[in-house]
């Protein structure tokens, strides 16, 4: 088969890396990439957002499959567009994408068909978004409804902080029309898990979970990030916590989806909060996450493009997916400034040494320039090691990690802590 993933950062990359494995994949290209899939697949710099050119490629190279990585394009239709072209595509359609692509719909989803998630209101107007918080108690979380590349949300210390978050996104753009309208919610307290699940309506076939990190620095301080690193599996929770993810809020998911006339095909993503009151869920999102992708496809055992098709035929329930014993963490490689603004062009060294290592190096933010591979984007490298447990893995994801250097890098150095303390191994 001759496959076009869309996308170019660290998710594109381990998604390429994977269906590179399939003895069905003939050909591979990737729009736009990166300077890492470029290794893998043929990049053609096509921006995700150009649909009629996506179009036009596929029908020139004869593409027999489309996978979609990003959320945007997925929010704007991008599945929509190539299936008017008769070009199959897999990913959720526009009406499905908006689980991810407005919280306030996502949330109502949840509230109308009684999915554990948190209390929250919805706002369109400011002033009346205002009055709302001034009732409430800090700390408490400000999220914008639109997408905005995993910042959008704010949990606000105090009530003055949230109040700034509000009047940032709702009066001062800070996030364009993603932030016309916000959703106000309550505080959840307890550890966040990750679980991706293959959809194909109202089967659902959950994936390993995993456990990000989104704060830049260390003990979980400063701004949300789009991710710093993330590990699977995750041994200090039971087993009952995640079945009661995927039979209490996934698949009760995925049936109102079918409910509302908007299927869900493609993977689905559920950011979910242990607390004491038991599982509620954060966000879904409806892609897979970045970097979460990086530690579950290199557990995957089943062809990658095998899955893919069952579920994009409505066969997914017959499938076997199966998983690899081993542990992986992703330890993220950040530019200085990120998540703000941050420099690009940096020359990085010590790439082909991690991967003799051993370890799994997908590039995030990368591109070359007069031969060189050098920085792009604001999260640049996601390095993973593999191992027998939590600790191997994590010793040789940052034994790499430590052999890659680029002027400015950051990155935390407690990824996977709270696996080895639970475990009393940190």
């Amino acid at each position: 088969m001759r496959i076009l993933v869309i996308g170019g950062g660290g998710r594109e990359h381990a998604i390429v890396w994977s269906l590179a494995k399939s003895h069905k994949v003939k050909e591979l290209l990737c729009a736009p990439g990166n300077a890492g899939i470029a290794e893998l697949a043929e990049c053609v710099p096509i921006a995700v957002d150009h649909f009629d050119d996506l179009v036009q490629l596929a029908r020139e190279r004869e593409i027999d499959l489309v996978f979609v990585g990003p959320d945007d394009p997925l929010a704007a239709g991008i599945v929509d567009a190539f299936q008017d072209a008769g070009i199959p595509a897999f990913g959720p359609d526009r009406k499905a994408a908006e689980i991810e692509g407005s919280k306030i719909f996502m949330k109502d989803l949840l509230r109308k068909y009684g999915i554990p998630t948190a209390r929250y209101e919805s706002f369109t107007d400011f002033e009346a978004a205002l009055a709302y918080l001034r009732t409430q108690q800090a700390p408490i979380v400000v999220k914008a409804d639109g997408l905005a590349a995993g910042k959008g949300v704010t949990v606000a210390a105090t009530l003055d902080e949230a109040e700034e978050a509000l009047r940032g996104m709702m009066l001062g753009g800070v996030f364009g029309a993603s932030g016309s309208q916000v959703v106000i919610e309550e505080f959840m307290t307890g550890q966040e898990m990750s679980i991706l699940a293959f959809v194909d309506g109202e089967t659902v076939r959950a994936m390993v979970p995993a456990q990000d990190h989104k704060p830049i620095f260390d003990g979980d301080k400063g701004p949300n990030t789009g991710g710093m690193g993330t590990y699977s599996p995750l041994p200090h929770l039971p087993q009952a916590l995640v079945d009661d993810a995927i039979v209490n809020i996934i698949e009760p998911t995925a049936r109102a989806m079918v409910a509302e006339g908007r299927p869900f095909r493609g993977v689905l993503f559920a950011g979910l909060m242990l607390t004491p009151d038991g599982v509620k869920t954060v966000e879904f999102n409806a892609r897979m996450g970045d970097p979460e992708t990086q530690v579950v496809l290199p557990r995957l055992e089943t062809d990658l493009l095998d899955i893919v098709l069952a579920a994009m035929e409505g066969r997914l329930a017959d499938i076997e997916i199966k998983w690899k014993d081993e542990a992986a963490v992703c330890v993220i490689a950040a530019s200085e400034g990120y998540p703000g603004s941050y420099p690009k062009g940096r020359p990085i060294s010590g790439l082909e040494a991690a991967k003799e290592a051993g370890a799994l190096v997908f590039h995030a933010g990368t591109a070359e320039k007069d031969g060189e591979i050098v920085t792009s984007g604001g999260r640049v490298l996601g390095i993973v090691g593999l191992g027998r447990d939590i600790a191997e893995a994590r010793e040789r994801a940052y034994e790499a990690a430590g052999l890659i250097s680029f002027e400015g890098m950051q990155r935390r150095s407690d990824i996977a802590m709270k696996a080895l303390k639970a475990a009393g191994q940190a």
